[in-house]
């Protein structure tokens, strides 16, 4: 287990840099932070090698920061983006057609 902290940059939006708290960003080469600009934390986490994430597998993650540092999510490819928000939509519309269903006839 180890305490992960999670920046973002101001250049490039869904891209982060996954890094061990207690080491910070010294470990991230100067030319990779310079594509991010200005850095912001965005969450600190424990991660265990099965916890689930959202777009990466926890285990990668560790076995980057194990043997580089960090670890680097890139963004998703625009189609995975346009096919997360059908789902979402599909999912809103689904909801709302079983609450409709449920609320009794006036």
């Amino acid at each position: 287990m180890r305490v992960i902290e999670i920046f973002k940059g101001h250049k490039k939006e869904e891209m982060y840099l996954y890094v061990e708290q207690k080491n910070g960003l010294k470990s991230v080469p100067e030319d990779l932070l310079a594509t991010f600009g200005q850095t912001e934390s965005v969450m600190v986490l424990l991660l265990t090698k099965d916890k689930k994430l959202a777009r990466v597998q926890a285990s990668d993650v560790l076995a980057a920061i194990e043997n580089q540092g960090y670890f680097l999510q890139m963004p998703p490819p625009p189609e995975a983006l346009a096919e997360a928000q059908i789902a979402a939509m599909v999912e809103a519309e689904e909801k709302l057609a079983d609450a409709q269903k449920q609320q009794p006839d006036l």
